[in-house]
């Protein structure tokens, strides 16, 4: 399968760049995969499809400040880090700009002194920098004051308030970018689904920027995947269990509760405590073993994003839902308007 069987035209002008004042007003494109039927509806409408004893699942992970500005010691040329993933005891995996400033053994200074990092290597797949933090006290208390949030580059407005860019159940702090399918849930929303008996239940998958890298190679089975860690606790593990033995359906908020789910499922769709590092790959052809409903944004053309939801539903299907909702002038991407696979 190509690249290219996941293109679609997106006029500029529909690329989300600000939040709706409420989130759970935001449309909610509805894709039945019966019959591969599309209704226009909004998010609160969600809550009738929704039975009791159904579970909605969720990833809770926080994203961090996690774009910093520097310059190496000794230096003045300001420098760009994006944290991208946790290695543990200082050590991060980032993005840097300008690279050539960051190459191995480079003394970097932020906030006057507050922060300072040594680039310990650099991976030769990607470019990415391994990057040591030396910092008193506690870093994420250090990055609040010193970092800001990683918008995705197709944002090009400021964000007055960083808190629209978290789930409003967010948690974990960890994330490089929001899992933006929940950002449509208020907690009154979640009150209301609760209310109608159905279970809420929280996974956390630390989202990484590969999920913004496009997909390079034209046949797809050649793209790597990016990993991401993630975690289910053992009450998540029962609810979802228990949920399944009585015959509710499962829920996935997003391509991220989507992944860590799958990761984790048996080939009887049975789930398990569990915690570590994961590259699924999820594109068409592939057999959902836990998922049985999947509420999503609308997602970049040729992306990993729009193979898996490919999967879900059919390539047709999506690509004929996508096409609906460019003409009905839908928003897209990260602010934008919601999607219900049914």
């Amino acid at each position: 399968m190509k690249k290219s069987d996941f293109y679609f035209d997106l006029p500029e002008r529909l690329i989300a760049q600000h939040p709706l004042e409420q989130r759970d007003a935001s449309r909610l494109l509805v894709l039945d995969r019966a019959d591969g039927s599309v209704t226009h509806r909004h998010f609160s409408d969600l809550l009738e499809y929704l039975n009791p004893g159904d579970c909605l699942v969720m990833n809770n992970s926080r994203v961090i400040p996690a774009r910093l500005m520097g310059h190496a010691v000794g230096r003045t040329t300001p420098i760009e880090v994006l944290l991208l993933t946790d290695h543990g005891d200082g050590l991060w995996e980032c993005l840097t700009r300008p690279g050539k400033k960051t190459r191995e053994g480079v003394e970097l200074t932020f906030g006057d002194g507050l922060l300072t990092a040594t680039v310990e290597s650099v991976n030769p797949k990607d470019g990415n920098r391994f990057i040591r933090f030396h910092y008193d006290g506690i870093f994420l208390e250090t990055l609040d004051k010193l970092g800001t949030m990683p918008l995705p580059p197709y944002i090009k407005e400021k964000l007055d308030d960083p808190e629209r860019y978290q789930t409003v159940y967010s948690k974990t702090p960890g994330s490089a970018a929001a899992p933006t399918a929940g950002l449509h849930f208020t907690k009154e929303l979640l009150a209301r689904i609760q209310e109608k008996g159905v279970k809420l239940a929280f996974v956390t998958l630390h989202v990484g920027l590969g999920t913004f890298r496009p997909v390079k190679e034209e046949e797809i089975t050649d793209h790597i995947m990016h990993s991401e860690w993630y975690t289910m606790d053992a009450d998540t593990a029962k609810l979802i269990n228990d949920t399944r033995a009585a015959g509710g359906k499962i829920w996935a908020v997003g391509t991220t509760a989507t992944r860590t789910l799958e990761t984790i499922a048996a080939e009887d769709g049975s789930v398990r405590p569990q915690s570590g590092w994961t590259d699924i790959f999820i594109y068409p052809g592939y057999r959902f073993k836990v998922v049985d409903h999947l509420v999503t944004n609308f997602h970049l053309p040729e992306s990993t994003l729009m193979m898996l939801i490919s999967a879900f539903a059919t390539r047709e299907q999506v690509m004929n839902a996508y096409e609906q909702a460019v003409q009905e002038e839908y928003r897209f991407f990260s602010f934008g308007d919601s999607m219900l696979l049914y």
